[in-house]
Formats: structure tokens, sequence, C-alpha cells
């Protein structure tokens, strides 16, 4: 399954700088890259030649290509040229595309295509965020709150146009609007930027988003923990339910989950109503004592989500038949 990474962030935020760096690790060879335009990438110096019409070989190993149509086109084009041998294997995979607004729509697209569903997989979510125009963007919210939401990964770039204390506060504010994200600066390691490597030991979550968190913007965080295993039935049930009802409105669930006594802990990740297929840690060693969920949402009571949860926790415990309604 070849992951695919979705770069987003505002116009002019620094993707291409970014995108540039990445691309020139030798550990990102056999990288597909999806643009609108080549040049809006500044790659062309790195280019050798075109492989039949949008494809071009790169120096580093990678794969650039133009968007046709849609994405799942050009991600089955790809993945063609991959099969019939005229392109290397495919590593992994990175969209960039202009004007990309909510990160949702690409992520769907993954899922809901049944040829990407078998050889692809979501490889997660880079925002970058610009230190000097990113605190007016948020003030506006909308897409770039979305972004910063669906996030793995948030790259603080540009903050040598900004004083120290500024991008302090601002990288705090990120922290609170996404606190399941890592939060880098533009100039880290290739390995902290990734959203591939194990991020699941824990769930580090600032003060302010142990109970939830109202920042000005509308977007508001919830922790929700509980001792012992919980009802796995009962809670896919209640998740499903609550983002076919409230999908629209909550961003991001992040969770690490015991559902069974003395087994190994469950991830549990989605972005809007799409949710990824539930993974056991083995990794971690070691039976899971505890459950931990993180909503990351918009207009929608956070005591009413909590009550819910509540309520199916309890009604999977007791094996009772499962109410209609989650919130």
């Amino acid at each position: 399954m070849i992951p695919v990474i979705v770069l987003t962030g505002g116009l002019g935020a620094g993707k291409t700088t970014l995108l540039q760096r990445l691309l020139s690790d030798p550990r990102m060879a056999g990288t597909a890259v999806l643009v609108n335009e080549f040049g809006e990438i500044g790659l062309d110096h790195e280019l050798i030649a075109p492989v039949d019409g949008p494809v071009m070989l790169m120096r580093s190993g990678c794969v650039c290509c133009t968007i046709r149509g849609d994405i799942a086109q050009s991600l089955r084009d790809l993945l063609d040229r991959q099969g019939a041998g005229e392109i290397a294997p495919i590593t992994r995979v990175v969209i960039e595309t202009t004007g990309l607004a909510d990160p949702f729509p690409v992520l769907s697209t993954l899922q809901a295509d049944p040829v990407m569903r078998s050889q692809v997989k979501a490889g997660g979510v880079i925002t970058v965020v610009d230190a000097f125009n990113g605190p007016a963007a948020l003030t506006r919210g909308g897409v770039a709150l979305r972004q910063i939401a669906a996030a793995d990964t948030l790259v603080l770039a540009k903050t040598d146009l900004v004083g120290a204390a500024d991008a302090r506060a601002l990288e705090k504010r990120l922290r609170a609007l996404n606190p399941v994200a890592r939060l880098v600066r533009a100039g880290a390691p290739l390995d902290e930027i990734l959203p591939e490597r194990p991020m699941d030991k824990e769930i580090a979550l600032p003060a302010a988003a142990q109970g939830h968190n109202h920042d000005h913007s509308g977007i508001q965080t919830l922790s929700i923990t509980r001792a012992g295993p919980v009802n796995w039935t009962a809670f896919g049930l209640w998740l499903t339910a609550l983002l076919h009802t409230h999908g629209e409105r909550i961003h991001r669930v992040k969770g690490i989950l015991a559902v069974e006594q003395g087994g190994p802990p469950v991830a549990v990740h989605g972005v809007g109503p799409l949710v990824h297929p539930p993974r056991h840690l083995e990794h971690l060693g070691g039976a899971a004592t505890e459950s931990r969920l993180v909503f990351i949402f918009e207009d929608l009571s956070p005591d009413a989500l909590r009550r819910s949860f509540d309520l199916f926790d309890r009604l999977g415990h007791a094996r009772a038949p499962l109410p209609e309604t989650v919130c």
C-alpha cells in the first residue's frame, strides 16, 4: 500500500520551499509528486526528461506529474505506468495542488475509489502555516482552520519575518487548535515532518485541551479518557453514527483504545466523516489499560459530545440495545 501525503496550506505559505527541500533528501527517492503545473513549485532545474506526456523524471529518482482532470485519474495513471514498468516503483505520493482548500476531498477520493483503496492508503496531511500571514488567516477562519484541524504535521514557515515572541504565540495557538498534530519549524529534519512514522505511543495534549478549549475562531477540542477496555462494537456504531450526523463539523478524531482485557491498544483516526482503518499497536508492547480520544470540532456542544460518549460507553458495557441518536 503506497502512502499518499497531502501537502496543504495557504497561498504563499511556503509549500514550494518545503517540497523542494523534502525532495532533495535521498530518502525521498521514489516519491511521486502530483502538482498543477511544474513551474508553480519551481522544480524545473531537477527535471531530466518527460516520459510520454505530463510525467517528468527527476535526478533525485522522484517522479513529477501534472494533474489531468481529477486526482483519482492522475493517481491511476501513475499506478498504471508503474505496473507497465515505465517508471520505477513508487514509494509514496505527495499531492500539492494550487488552491487546495479542505484536505478532506482528497482523502475521501482515496477511500471512495475502489482501485485506490486496494493500492494506496492515506499517509497523512502536512499543513504549512505562514508565520507572517497566518494569524490574520486564522482570524478569518474557514479554509485555513480546516487545513490546520486536519493536519498530522503542522509546519511553521517564515519565522524569520516575525519576532520570536510572535512566533511562540502562534505556535501556542496552533497547539490549541490541533493538539494531536506534531508542530515543527520549516527547517526541521525530514523524520519530524513526514507524518508516516509511528506517533501512536501517546497523544500529548496541552493543559487547555484536557477538557475543552474555546478558540475565538470557533474551533474546539475535547479529550475523553476512560480506564479499562471499551466495547469495540458499541464504539464503532457510536462513532459511525456520530460522524454520519455531524461529520462536517467534526474535523478530526484521534485516539488509542483499550478494546480487550490484556490486549494491545487500537489506534483510531478520522478526518471529517472519513475514518481510516483501525490498527492494533503491537509495537507498543504490553496491554492497554485505558482509552483516550481527542476530538477537534466546531459548532457542537462539547458537553453534549461527552454525554453522548458516556451513554454509549455505559450501554456498551451493559450490552444493552444502543439508542438511535448520538447528540
